[in-house]
């Protein structure tokens, strides 16, 4: 009787335990289903909920729990545990099904890390056909500003490696975690927070950047002195922006096929020049009548910066969307006139609210083998046929904005670490970079708080016309102020001077870009004893007339992309005179470069906007751009 009476209480004592669980609580957005926890850390849950009130959290056999305190808010560590899934996390009486722990990345940046898989990366078509990993998850953050700290993050939610969902996936983080998933066995789980044009302090909280001396301290320190008045002026202007949003989106369809039609009255347009001009701003309608027969045509028209809607005789023939190319189109007989035809273009450019379409001989329609030029005299408006656009300010570039929406409200999540490309819109402050991007670094490191995470970083691409010796180089500078990052513990940069575009920003290759990230992570945030980084310049020592440079990460030997005998790439001089000189490999680690005058005091490799190199080691890495001054290390 009294072990009846025994497991009796133990029930009653249980039931009333399960009761003290049972109030609502809520739950930051990235706790969603489909979401990857990071493995091996001690699992972080955190919320809302009613001041006093019981919390439990469990999955994957691990359970806590709390109270939650008089300011509302609530948070839970569960221990650390392996990889696996998937699961269900519960919290109090929330279910959230199809979680798997794994290892979990921050991608973070501009636009080189923001471009989805869709925008014509080289071999993302592949991609899409091998079909997506279901234990690979991508959440991207929306983006989002604020003067203030968030709690959490405005929006987003995890989606599955489908070939439907991978079209929207940033490709290198998507090359990258194939890589993890693949190479280490465990879901992976990619936190995508990046904007395209942005620069690093807007990802660096204010408290840090008011106290520098540098271009963005001032302002920093304003908004960290007036943040009332700050997010006032960023709540006015996002208002201005969904207005902007709300009129670029698409154009009334009858209006549009009305404005695209021949019969179109635009004699009150301007009249501009194509595409010597190009003086467009707001939301541009541009036509142009040419003659032509009924017959097929194909329209040849590559550059639209940046979004675009087009017609042709009041019929739609194409969007061009932000990012994607513009493909060529045909055109059947039955849309043609034999006679006057028009083209009526609609395009916008959200980014600098001056779109551009067209460039020297890349504007024209070829018809039974002969070409029709569409250079020349085009009718425009910004103002008849729709409103100008609402002024709308990079209030995100300012400093600590995109850290206080974006960043700071995911830094509780145990991560692995981050992975980092971006700089282009720093170019020209390189002096101020190196510590500027430290402090960002150790500003995350210290907000996430789970130690010095590894963070692995993408230096910037060669990019514009090849120029030889540049010495002036603001990217090369910039290059520089990222290999001086490596000074901070755990970092791990990726050399790309090699498949870079000359005429494009945003290089198609993002495959090479993700994988060398991989290579990186290997050694840096798994240990592993291996070559990672193409050859690092160690020291160069004059010898009579000759440099003889030594160079470490040289693997199985130093060698060129291209079989040639000479290395491309060396410039050497006075002051501001450089000039190109001839090198040779004599040794597995070792140039030599012949001087016709060894009265030189400065040494430097890949040193321009876009260098002509060469030199790489066994696995193909590419050398570490450098300046040295001679004989020094």
């Amino acid at each position: 009787m009294k072990r009846y009476f025994v497991l009796l209480l133990i029930l009653l004592n249980f039931s009333c335990d399960f009761d003290k669980f049972e109030s609502e609580v809520y739950l930051p957005k990235i706790f969603e289903e489909g979401m990857v926890l990071q493995r091996d850390q001690k699992i972080s849950v955190w919320g809302k909920g009613i001041p006093s009130k019981k919390v439990r959290v469990s999955v994957a056999g691990l359970m806590g729990s709390t109270e939650v305190l008089p300011d509302s808010t609530w948070s839970i560590k569960l221990p650390e545990t392996k990889a696996g899934g998937p699961y269900v996390l519960k919290v109090n009486n929330q279910e959230i099904k199809d979680v798997y722990i794994g290892d979990v990345w921050v991608a973070g940046g501009q636009s080189n890390m923001e471009w989805a898989l869709k925008s014509a990366v080289i071999g993302a078509e592949e991609e899409f056909q091998e079909g997506g990993f279901p234990e690979i998850r991508f959440f991207k953050v929306p983006q989002s500003y604020s003067a203030i700290e968030l709690d959490d993050v405005v929006g987003g939610e995890w989606k599955v490696a489908t070939p439907e969902n991978m079209l929207d996936f940033s490709a290198v983080a998507w090359f990258f975690s194939k890589r993890n998933h693949l190479e280490k066995e465990v879901p992976v789980g990619i936190i995508e927070s990046n904007w395209g044009g942005t620069p690093a302090e807007g990802w660096t909280s204010v408290a840090v950047l008011s106290g520098m001396n540098a271009s963005y301290s001032e302002e920093a320190k304003d908004i960290q002195d007036n943040p009332t008045k700050w997010q006032e002026e960023v709540e006015a202007n996002e208002k201005r922006r969904e207005m902007r949003n709300l009129l670029v989106s698409k154009p009334d369809s009858l209006t549009a096929l009305e404005v695209a039609s021949l019969s179109y009255d635009d004699s009150k347009w301007k009249k501009i020049v194509l595409p010597k001009a190009n003086p467009m701003q707001h939301i541009a309608w541009i036509r142009k009548v040419f003659k032509a027969s009924a017959d097929n045509a194909t329209l040849h028209l590559p550059a639209i910066d940046q979004m675009a809607f087009i017609y042709l005789n009041g019929q739609f023939l194409h969007y061009k969307d932000w990012g994607a190319p513009m493909p060529e189109i045909e055109i059947p007989a039955e849309s043609m006139n034999d006679g006057n035809n028009v083209i009526t273009i609609r395009t916008i450019n959200t980014w600098n609210n001056q779109p551009r379409v067209g460039e020297s001989g890349e504007m024209y329609l070829t018809q039974g083998g002969k070409s029709i030029s569409l250079e020349g005299v085009w009718s425009y408006s910004n103002d008849i046929v729709e409103p100008m656009l609402p002024k709308v300010e990079f209030l995100n570039w300012k400093p600590g904005m995109m850290y206080n929406a974006m960043i700071y409200p995911i830094s509780k999540y145990a991560i692995k670490g981050a992975i980092w490309y971006q700089g282009e819109s720093n170019a020209g402050r390189a002096d101020e970079y190196h510590e500027l991007f430290s402090a960002m670094i150790s500003n995350w490191r210290r907000v996430w708080n789970i130690g010095d995470f590894p963070f692995l970083f993408v230096q910037l691409a060669n990019f514009m016309e090849r120029k030889s010796p540049q010495p002036d180089s603001d990217w090369a500078f910039l290059r520089e102020a990222q290999t001086e990052t490596l000074a901070l513990p755990k970092t791990g940069m990726a050399v790309i001077i090699d498949i870079g575009e000359e005429n494009d920003i945003h290089p198609k290759n993002k495959k090479d870009v993700g994988e060398r990230l991989w290579i990186q992570a290997r050694k840096v945030a798994f240990g592993e004893k291996i070559l990672a980084s193409g050859p690092v310049f160690e020291s160069a020592v004059l010898e009579e007339n000759s440099l003889i440079l030594s160079f470490s990460e040289a693997g199985e030997g130093l060698k060129t992309s291209d079989g040639s005998d000479e290395v491309k790439g060396f410039i050497v001089g006075n002051g501001s005179n450089f000039k190109e000189v001839s090198a040779k490999i004599v040794d597995e680690n070792i140039i030599k470069i012949d001087l016709d005058n060894p009265n030189i005091s400065e040494l430097r490799y890949a040193w321009a906007d876009n260098p002509e190199v060469n030199l790489v080691n066994n696995l193909g890495l590419p050398a570490v751009p450098f300046r040295s001054n001679l004989g020094e290390k």
